[in-house]
C-alpha cells in the first residue's frame, strides 16, 4: 500500500531542514514497488527560533503533515518526535538526498511490512 511522506528540504535535492525550522514540507508517495512520485509543497510556519519553541507551533506543524506515514529532516528533537507521533507520523534524521532517503525508507518499509505479515 502506498503511504505518503514530508521531507524538510529547503532546495528539493537534500534533506536539509531541522524538523523545527523548517519552512516548507516537500510531499512524496511511496507505492509498493518502492517507486516515488513528488505531490506537492507544504509551506510550514516553523516551530522553533533562536529562543526555542512552543508546544502548540510544534503541534501546528506536526498537523500540516499528519497525513502522512513518515518525516524525513537533517535534525529532529525530542518534543517534535512526541507531537508526530501523538499523529502517527513516523520521524526519520536523514541528512542526506532526497532520492536516496526515500530509496531507503521504502526498503525500510517493505522489509518491516514483510516481517509483520511473515
Amino acid at each position: 500500500m502506498s503511504f505518503k511522506v514530508a521531507v524538510a528540504s529547503s532546495d528539493g535535492k537534500y534533506v536539509n531542514q531541522h524538523f523545527g525550522m523548517a519552512q516548507q514540507f516537500l510531499i512524496f508517495e511511496i507505492d509498493d514497488e518502492g517507486n516515488y512520485k513528488f505531490l506537492e509543497i507544504r509551506e510550514n510556519t516553523p516551530a522553533c527560533d533562536v529562543g526555542g519553541h512552543t508546544d502548540e507551533a510544534m503541534a501546528r506543524s506536526a498537523e500540516l503533515i499528519s497525513d502522512c506515514e513518515a518525516v524525513l529532516a537533517s535534525q529532529i528533537g525530542h518534543g517534535a518526535v512526541n507531537a508526530l507521533a501523538s499523529y502517527g507520523v513516523e520521524a526519520y534524521m536523514a541528512p542526506t538526498f532526497i532520492e536516496t532517503a526515500l530509496k531507503e525508507l521504502a526498503a525500510l518499509k517493505k522489509e518491516t511490512d514483510n516481517n509483520i505479515h511473515s
